[in-house]
């Protein structure tokens, strides 16, 4: 499975298409042009194993590029478009690339590497001019159309968002099998979600995040027609499930927010009901939030709990949900321990990190200690997670281990006090951290958008300070509350807790990282 075959047997298929402009890639194009990349990259030089990075926003060229660097052979780093170009140069060095593609529109960010990072042998632009960069098109439309002699499959070398400090690529490896060969991914969706080359797939996250690129990436293995927003905007998202008869999607839990806050008369507009299998994951979705999807696009909703590493995997699906509210989800392709700080096993129903015992083999690349740190005594590895497993094996996740508040020693973990905010009316984002107290050493500050930016105010931090009181124990709702005009979260709803942090710590040290 792979654009070529559904280049030969549905050329003028559409395999994607871009929301905002219309523009249609067919297979045959997506097939041709994902050739002469990986030519391209072969004349260069390059050879199964090595790198390739990529960073842009959401464009017709994204799934070229990836597809050429795969059918070579090829680890690809896509890089978020919203670093910085320090941060940029970090990855593309780390990542060991050789070759780096951008877009005109990344210019001011991108626009620096055509002097730095000294392994590349080429660096290539879309989409227009850069000093210091060659065109793709150009480079590409010189190169023939046909497939390489021998294609091998490459795979995804990505980075984490850095939320709670520096980058880390999580590095597989590449199988060596011939391109085609049905990856683990591929046979989840068709199995655990009953896509076929006849769903069509709704994405409203950016490319370069992991799980966006995976599903995308594996749905046009099976010949599905792929809709990418290039940028997340909840009436768009809507519009697009009823103009394109959307059966699958995937989603993170602050689009959810977003498109519940909208008014019941614009939700209303749009017809929903082609939805087979809404997905979402990423981060924690609030009780409240989770139960009002299900009520308005029915027992469609698919949850599950993954990381880049491909450690494990936890599911679950709308009617298990309903019974085990709160819950992530039973594994499907490990076993699950729940350990302790001293890493030994916590009764049942008690909170502890979550570790999977499983087979998969990665690592963090250049950072041996990061590999070590993620795994117990027992060889059992971690995405860093804190949570409990119920006496049915459903797991419920706790928070991240990082941003545990520590107050006069109580542990406190912001995500049930972040879950109680997000569903006043008035609040449109919100985080809890940890900030400064001599008594105490950590005191539960929430920081808030509120919906209405003019009544950010002692009323509202009053307000919200009570609302929190009358659902939650005392110790866990906030002493004080601060207002942003946006926070710093990443497109994928990963929040950025380490920026947050920094405004209130300084040089100071914190469980807070």
């Amino acid at each position: 499975m792979h654009p070529g075959i559904h280049a030969e047997n549905n050329p003028d298929k559409p395999a994607y298409i871009l929301a905002g402009s219309g523009q249609v890639v067919t297979f045959k194009e997506l097939n041709d042009d994902s050739n002469r990349g990986a030519q391209l990259f072969t004349s260069l030089g390059l050879k199964p194993g090595d790198h390739i990075a990529l960073c842009m926003e959401n464009n017709a060229h994204f799934h070229k590029v990836c597809w050429a660097a795969h059918r070579a052979g090829l680890y690809y780093t896509t890089i978020s478009s919203r670093l910085s170009a320090p941060e940029v140069a970090y990855i593309v060095d780390d990542c060991d690339a050789k070759v780096f593609v951008t877009s005109e529109a990344m210019g001011e960010v991108t626009g620096e590497l055509a002097n730095e990072c000294p392994k590349l042998v080429a660096r290539f632009v879309v989409n227009g001019a850069l000093e210091g960069f060659d065109s793709w098109e150009d480079a590409i439309a010189k190169q023939p159309a046909e497939a390489l002699a021998e294609e091998f499959e490459g795979g995804a070398m990505l980075y984490s968002s850095g939320t709670t400090g520096r980058p880390k690529g999580v590095k597989h490896p590449l199988s060596g099998e011939p391109l085609g060969t049905t990856p683990a991914l591929a046979k989840a969706i068709m199995f655990l979600y009953s896509a076929t080359e006849d769903s069509i797939y709704l994405s409203p996250a950016p490319l370069y995040h992991s799980a966006p690129l995976g599903f995308t990436m594996n749905f046009l293995r099976l010949g599905a027609t792929v809709v990418i927003l290039e940028k997340f905007d909840p009436i768009q998202a809507m519009a697009n499930i009823e103009k394109h008869r959307i059966t699958h999607s995937q989603w993170v839990p602050t689009m959810f927010v977003r498109m519940l806050k909208l008014p019941e008369e614009d939700r209303a507009r749009f017809d929903v009901s082609s939805m087979q299998v809404a997905i979402h994951a990423a981060a924690p979705c609030p009780v409240p939030i989770k139960e009002q999807m299900i009520e308005w696009w029915g027992p469609v909703i698919h949850e599950y709990y993954a990381g880049t590493e491909g450690n494990g995997f936890v599911m679950i699906n709308s009617e298990d949900w309903l019974a085990h509210r709160g819950s992530v989800g039973r594994p499907t392709t490990a076993k699950i321990h729940i350990l302790d700080d001293d890493m030994k096993p916590v009764p049942t129903g008690e909170s502890g990190g979550i570790y999977f015992e499983s087979e998969a083999k990665y690592e963090y690349h250049n950072a041996p200690e990061k590999t070590a740190d993620a795994k117990s005594p027992q060889g059992f590895t971690t995405l860093g997670d804190v949570g409990y497993v119920d006496e049915e094996g459903f797991l419920y996740l706790t928070d991240r281990k990082a941003f545990m508040i520590i107050s006069g020693g109580v542990n406190i973990y912001p995500q049930e006090t972040e879950n109680c905010l997000i569903t006043h009316p008035k609040v449109t984002d919100c985080a809890v951290i940890g900030v400064p107290n001599e008594d105490f050493g950590e005191e539960v500050k929430a920081v808030v958008q509120p919906a209405n930016p003019e009544e950010a105010g002692p009323e509202l931090e009053r307000e919200l300070i009570a609302f929190c009181r009358e659902q939650i124990a005392d110790v866990k709702c906030p002493r004080s509350v601060d207002f942003m005009e946006e926070l710093p979260r990443h497109p994928t709803g990963k929040l950025y807790k380490r920026l947050l942090k920094d405004r209130y710590w300084g040089n100071k040290d914190s469980r807070i990282v």
